[in-house]
């Protein structure tokens, strides 16, 4: 049976993780009992491990491929998004962890665990949960896509018409491009590079030189497709059958080894340590980038996935060859790639399978047809505009940046770009900008993970067209989510400013949900205008009015707030914090929530992901109540309410989460929603999320995580079918629910 409801429990160099203040874990206070007020926060037994938190949320992330009220093709979607998360996973944390033992520099996280108990830990549960993704895979996805047309064919189901296409295909497409390596002292192991399908062969007999090595790799070009499509005329009229390039060459390995003896082929995958190390002290980062990029493919081996078929001697010859041992290896029953079948979620022509479209709602004043469209500048001046995506549009984003392009009263654009899309609309009304003569500066964050050599395009191409490009501060990543127009309005200088909580990316604009600030406030603005010109420019910290920004006051304002709650409640005043962010590592926060959960304040927490801090330990956090959304989007907003007494609520929107990497290594903003009809909606929009029963999971004091349930009698609550209830409209939705 497959398990539904409980759940298990990026930068070495800038790790999340942080020390005991030199507390050994075993002099640490026990919990009591029922303590009246914990006062020692530095027992191990308060925190949940960063790294085991983070893989839970994997694991969240793949039961919702077992989740039957989704349409077939998103539970595989699902099923493939962890297994692209579980890579990075293992690129990023598991790399660091094993980077930290092999230069002695082991971090004791708040937890207490160090990196070789964590890595055990790891290991244990990943395998458990990959054996059960191929077990959801084989025993539940390809039936059911099986029954709707969707068919993998095995090389046992092949038709004499399929064999021959197929041969054809291995002749013309496979065999010129691929290149079989057998191993001996002039063909030593190859470099293989980082996530390579390949395939390990043994062999038996001599070649023509009178060679009898026995072995021999086949690594796979990337340009060749992992999943080839069968003509309709070869498959009966069927269009969704699909063969395995694995299967492809399985088939015809003999034909790479002419004379020899086949005596087994097996496909395995290598992953490899993916983070980038660049000094703070660089004479040329773009030049610096670069370099590192070109060994990125090649960093050191982190995981074997072998199929679980593959001969136990040699699994132990690859584990030698990589320098890994049988902690690292994880044998699995079918593709070792499977990432890559992402494809058939987007290019498979079953509108039943997929979850319905919808149309993004438009705030009241613009149309969404852009030839009816006003200008959004002059709505902007009007009043604050607040967007919630993907429920409502980031078209008005895109707009007010391309109509500020093409003003000629706009003397200058400025603007943050931390990951933005090959093809980005932004970037084109950028350029058209810089070429229309204004000032345009842009912070383009070249080391924005994974996306480092497109962001490098990117700033070329601006810097083509005339923009002064800055790659922000060394030391610093630019995660701070800003646009800044400066217009020229009569005789005087007005600015409109964009704060959103996501990137300047419209694809992510329909899978992420985050919040847009569109605001022509003076001091708000005003703001904006300092820290782009801390950014481009040097000189001692600026000091700003509205907005908290990191690393300078920006968790210093989010502990006072906490602290101010704490107070409040402790006078007996109205008390409450909502806090909803990505992760929740950093321990300066997670004190101050304790304090206020012992002073009671109602706490709830929304975190999607990693989560530190252990809820439900009477004396310290009993007040604290923790939920994570999975669901049809990616959460992705940064909210902190504080319910501030008797005084009007306090609501910021922000790009940071409540993490060291945030709050210290890097530039972020955290917004003030001002105007109360906004910051209400907020607030409404945060209730929805806590009413959840249906894609929340709720965060024990054990450290694992229950799926919520309606219990009998109530309605059923999703917060996102609310939110696209309220805010878009939904194309052929059906009437389940």
């Amino acid at each position: 049976m497959f398990r539904r409801e409980r759940g298990h429990m990026d930068n070495p160099q800038q790790s999340d993780v942080q020390d005991t203040q030199g507390q050994p874990p075993e002099l640490a206070e026990p919990i009591a009992s029922k303590p009246s007020k914990v006062s020692d926060y530095q027992n191990p037994d308060y925190y949940i491990n960063r790294e085991l938190s983070h893989l839970a949320f994997n694991f969240r992330v793949l039961q919702q491929a077992l989740n039957e009220e989704y349409p077939l093709l998103e539970r595989f979607r699902f099923l493939l998004i962890f297994s692209s998360n579980l890579d990075e996973y293992f690129e990023i944390r598991v790399a660091g962890l094993m980077q930290q033992i092999d230069f002695s520099r082991e971090q004791v996280g708040l937890d207490g665990m160090g990196p070789q108990q964590v890595l055990k830990e790891i290991s244990q549960k990943a395998k458990e949960y990959v054996e059960l993704q191929y077990q959801i895979l084989n025993e539940s996805l390809l039936p059911s896509l099986r029954k709707e047309g969707i068919r993998f064919l095995r090389r046992n189901e092949l038709s004499e018409k399929q064999q021959a296409w197929i041969k054809r295909f291995f002749y013309h497409e496979v065999m010129p491009i691929i290149s079989p390596i057998g191993l001996d002292p002039a063909h030593p192991f190859p470099r293989l590079a980082n996530k390579l399908l390949c395939f390990i062969v043994s062999l038996e007999g001599k070649d023509a030189f009178g060679r009898d090595t026995g072995m021999a790799i086949i690594p796979a070009p990337r340009s060749l497709p992992r999943i080839v499509k069968l003509p309709e005329d070869i498959c009966d009229g069927r269009d969704n059958d699909y063969v395995f390039l694995s299967s492809i060459i399985h088939r015809h390995v003999s034909d790479l080894f002419p004379g020899m003896d086949i005596k087994g082929c097996y496909q395995f995958r290598l992953t490899r340590n993916s983070d980038l190390d660049l000094e703070d002290e660089v004479e040329d980062l773009a030049k610096a980038l670069q370099g590192e990029l070109l060994s990125r493919r090649y960093g050191k081996a982190v995981r074997l996935e072998v199929a679980d078929n593959c001969p136990q001697p040699l699994v132990d010859f690859l584990l030698n060859e990589f320098g890994l041992n049988n902690e690292d290896v994880y044998q699995v029953s079918g593709p070792v790639n499977l990432t890559r079948m992402m494809s058939i979620c987007d290019t498979n022509d079953k509108p039943d399978l997929v979850f319905p479209p919808f149309t993004p709602g438009y705030p009241k004043g613009l149309h969404s047809k852009r030839k009816h469209s006003n200008n959004v500048l002059d709505l902007v001046a009007k009043q604050d505009i607040l967007l919630h995506h993907p429920f409502e549009s980031f078209t008005p984003v895109v707009d007010m940046l391309r109509q500020a392009a093409k003003d000629p009263d706009v003397l200058a654009i400025r603007q943050t770009l931390y990951r933005t899309g090959a093809r980005s609309e932004m970037v084109d009304a950028l350029v058209e900008a810089a070429r229309q003569g204004k000032e345009v500066t842009v912070v383009v964050e070249i080391r924005a993970r994974f996306d480092e050599e497109e962001n490098l395009a990117l700033a070329r191409r601006l810097q083509e067209a005339g923009a002064v490009v800055v790659y922000g501060v060394v030391g610093y990543k630019t995660h701070a989510k800003m646009m800044l127009i400066v217009r020229r309005e009569g005789r005087q200088i007005q600015r409109y400013a964009h704060l959103g909580t996501g990137n300047y990316h419209a694809g992510n604009a329909r899978l992420y949900t985050d919040y847009s600030l569109l605001t022509c406030d003076k001091i708000l603005t005003n703001d904006v205008h300092k820290i782009f010109q801390q950014l481009t420019g040097m000189g001692r910290a600026v000091r700003v009015r509205k907005l908290f920004h990191a690393p300078f006051t920006l968790k210093k304002g989010l502990i006072d707030l906490i602290n101010q709650e704490t107070n409040n409640a402790k006078e007996g005043k109205p008390a409450r914090i909502i806090i909803k962010i990505n992760s929740l590592t950093e321990s300066h926060i997670i004190k101050a929530l304790f304090k206020a959960s012992q002073a009671g304040v109602e706490i709830d927490l929304i975190v999607r992901g990693i989560c530190c801090l252990r809820p439900g330990i009477e004396g310290l956090s009993e007040n604290i109540r923790i939920r994570s959304i999975v669901g049809r989007f990616l959460e992705h907003t940064r909210i902190y309410y504080f319910e501030n007494g008797d005084e009007d609520s306090l609501v910021y929107c922000s790009s940071a989460d409540a993490m060291i990497r945030n709050l210290d290594m890097r530039i972020e903003t955290c917004f003030p929603i001002e105007d109360q009809k906004l910051a209400a909606r907020v607030k409404k929009e945060l209730e929805y999320y806590l009413t959840d029963n249906t894609r929340s999971w709720q965060l024990q004091s054990d450290g694992d995580y229950e799926k919520n349930k309606p219990v009998r009698g109530q309605r059923r609550r999703n917060a996102q079918e609310r939110l696209l209830d309220t805010l878009a409209v939904i194309v052929n939705k059906p009437s389940t629910e």
